[in-house]
C-alpha cells in the first residue's frame, strides 16, 4: 500500500524515450553545438581557414564531443565497444546537416526566399528542429540500443 498524497510511478512503456534522455540529449546536443561555433568561428577567424576548411573540421570536433557525451552520458548503459558506433554516429550526424541544407536549398532557391532572415528561419530554425528529430532517433536506434527496449521511440 502507498502512503497517502503519493503518486503510483508512471508505467514506462518499452520504445518510448524517458525525460532523463531527453533531457541528456539535448544537452549534449547544445555543448556540441556550442563546440561546433566557437572552434568554426576562431578557425575562420584568427586562423584564417577557409569556410569548408573550417566548417568541416568544426563539425568532426562537434560530432565528437556529441557522441562522447551520448556515450558517457544518457547511453552509458547501451554503448557499444568499437569505432562502429562512432561511424554510425557521425554518418547519422551527417544525415541531419543534410536535412538542414536541403532546408534551406528549398526555402532560397525553389521558393525565392532570399533575405537573411529567411535562410536563417529555415537552416538554423527548421532545418535545426527537422535534423535533432533525425539525430535523437538514428541515435538511439542505430547507435546506442538499449537490451530489451523494442523497436525505435516512433513505435
Amino acid at each position: 500500500m502507498r502512503p497517502a498524497g503519493r503518486a503510483a510511478p508512471a508505467p514506462s512503456r518499452p520504445g518510448l524515450p524517458r525525460r532523463r534522455e531527453l533531457i541528456g540529449f539535448a544537452t549534449v546536443g547544445l555543448l556540441a553545438y556550442a563546440v561546433d561555433l566557437a572552434l568554426f568561428t576562431g578557425l575562420r577567424g584568427p586562423a584564417g581557414l577557409g569556410p569548408i576548411t573550417a566548417k568541416s573540421l568544426s563539425f568532426l570536433a562537434a560530432c565528437t564531443v556529441a557522441y562522447a557525451g551520448n556515450a558517457l552520458g544518457p547511453y552509458r548503459t547501451a554503448r557499444a565497444p568499437g569505432l562502429r558506433p562512432y561511424a554510425v554516429f557521425f554518418a547519422v550526424n551527417l544525415a541531419g546537416a543534410a536535412v538542414q541544407l536541403l532546408c534551406l536549398a528549398v526555402s532560397h532557391y525553389g521558393l525565392g526566399l532570399t533575405s537573411q532572415r529567411a535562410d536563417t528561419v529555415s537552416g538554423a530554425v527548421v532545418g535545426m528542429a527537422l535534423a535533432t528529430v533525425l539525430r535523437f532517433w538514428g541515435t538511439r536506434t542505430w547507435v546506442f540500443r538499449a537490451e530489451g527496449r523494442v523497436g525505435s521511440w516512433t513505435g
